[in-house]
């Protein structure tokens, strides 16, 4: 009989595919570092964690909630994330701004990104900003498949441990 605490047995991960496609892994952080140039790190974190939570990616949403408190980020901005429309005074015009456009560009919804969510982070981002920033969308979303789809296991990640 199960105890009242007992929790769960941790999953194990389908397989390492990092050690499998190795030259994919490493195209890969090389791309996540090119697309991160010029982004605000804090920004980044929010759009990181915004489209893993989206993708239901539990193994991102540990590394980059983990990343997100070491760099100084509130814990606040971190649990209202989820529910940002609702609670849009925990963040700035440019924060929105770039949270609605990694909805759009991650969930896809109907095809496309709508015009008035490009045209408002247009207004808030230079344009090599904002390409830099939907590039860091994309990425975020590839390596949200690679962990969904892998089944990485959450938990066990360090702030800093990888360079992505």
């Amino acid at each position: 009989m199960a105890t009242k605490n007992e929790y769960n047995h941790e999953h194990a991960p389908r397989m390492e595919w990092a050690r499998h496609a190795p030259e994919v892994y490493k195209a890969m952080v090389r791309l996540d570092a090119a697309a991160r140039q010029g982004v605000d790190p804090t920004l980044l974190e929010l759009v990181k964690i915004r489209a893993s939570q989206l993708n239901h990616c539990a193994f991102c949403l540990d590394m980059h909630t983990k990343d997100a408190l070491a760099a100084g980020e509130s814990v606040d901005r971190i649990i209202q994330l989820s529910a940002w429309e609702e609670s849009r005074h925990f963040y700035t015009a440019r924060e929105i701004a770039a949270i609605e456009l990694t909805e759009a560009v991650t969930v896809l919804t109907d095809g496309f990104v709508p015009d008035e969510v490009y045209e408002r982070a247009a207004k808030q981002f230079e344009e090599a900003e904002l390409a830099q920033l939907i590039a860091a969308i994309t990425v975020i979303n590839a390596w949200n498949r690679f962990g969904v789809t892998t089944r990485m296991a959450p938990g066990h990640y360090t702030p800093g441990q990888y360079n992505h």
